[in-house]
This record gives structure tokens, C-alpha cells and sequence, in this order.
């Protein structure tokens, strides 16, 4: 499977991970005259997809927090298929998570939370709230 390199202007979002998804929306998919643009990919004219679509490029593979080269804030190497329209260099690049890996919600099989009040003032606690789920018997 080939591979796409992306070298970002700004520093890389610290969560981005191998393994996570690289995503991209084009700014716009239109000149300054409002025709429709196009480029180039493997031999054959391709339509820049509209400024409302979201294309998956692929399986992030590398990730470089310095940047490839001298201009680059960071970079990014990601695995893409033939068919995925290329990006261009307006082109607003974002990253998802695998849910099943990265849930939100508790994990661990306890907690231990301490609470303590180090004004000298009585102080009153209204609530404490937690979320709990069995997950194993």
C-alpha cells in the first residue's frame, strides 16, 4: 500500500498516535472564478472532492513531532489507497481514534478518592457522583 506524507506548518496535536486515522476536508473545491478544480493522481485526472466531504486518507503509520524538514512544524506518514483523491495544500487534515481502544469512560477495577478542606471555614459537600458498569462476574 502506498504512503502520504503530510508536513504541517504548526505543531502536531500531542494525542495523534500511530495507529489513529488521518482524515482530510479540502478548504474549497473551487478557483477564484468558481470553476471546479482537478488533479493529478496515478496517470489519471481526478476531481478535488467539495469543501463538505470527508475523505479517510488511511491507517497512520509514522509520526514525526519536529517536522521532515526545515519548514515543517511536524509530520505525518499515513498508508493511502490508489483511488483516494490526493489532498492539496489547502487541505484541513484532522485524525480520529479507534473507540473500542480509547474509551471515555472508567477503566480499572477500583478507585481511591480522598477529599479534604484545608480552609479553616466549615465547608459543606453536596454531592459526589461516580459511573460505574459491571464488566466482568
Amino acid at each position: 500500500m502506498p504512503n502520504i506524507t503530510v508536513d504541517f506548518i504548526h505543531p502536531l496535536n500531542e494525542s495523534v498516535q500511530v495507529g489513529d486515522i488521518l482524515y482530510y476536508v479540502n478548504a474549497s473545491s473551487e478557483d477564484m472564478q468558481g470553476n471546479s478544480v482537478a488533479h493529478e493522481s496515478s496517470g489519471s485526472q481526478a476531481a478535488i472532492p467539495s469543501s463538505n466531504t470527508i475523505i479517510e486518507v488511511g491507517e497512520i503509520t509514522e509520526i514525526d513531532y519536529t517536522g521532515g524538514n526545515g519548514n515543517a512544524e511536524g509530520q505525518i506518514v499515513a498508508n493511502i489507497q490508489n483511488a483516494t483523491p490526493l489532498p492539496t495544500n489547502t487541505s484541513f487534515f484532522f485524525f480520529g481514534k479507534d473507540n473500542r481502544a480509547n474509551m471515555a469512560s472508567l477503566l480499572g477495577y477500583y478507585a481511591e478518592v480522598e477529599m479534604v478542606n484545608n480552609d479553616t471555614k466549615k465547608a459543606e459537600l453536596y454531592s459526589v457522583g461516580s459511573e460505574i458498569f459491571e464488566s466482568s462476574k
